[in-house]
């Protein structure tokens, strides 16, 4: 099981995730939750069609040692 790194982000009217290990996979929901839940299910059909194809699936950098922050800079 691989653990990917998903950001959140919410707009005027709902939520949108994407995640910078997998390019191209994204979702949008009216609520975070809703987001991660179409989230997971679009990174598990997006692996599932790399594997299909026979493409490399790319590594989950959400291991123990990752940590985010938001920073503000003036």
């Amino acid at each position: 099981m691989q653990r990917y790194v998903v950001v959140f982000e919410k707009a005027a009217s709902n939520w949108a995730a994407y995640s910078p290990d997998v390019p191209g996979c994204v979702a949008t929901g009216a609520t975070k939750e809703e987001t991660a839940e179409s989230m997971r299910e679009a990174l598990a059909f997006h692996l599932e069609g790399l594997r299909e194809k026979g493409l490399p699936i790319p590594d989950g950098s959400a291991g123990d040692h990752v940590e985010v922050e938001v920073l503000e800079v003036a």
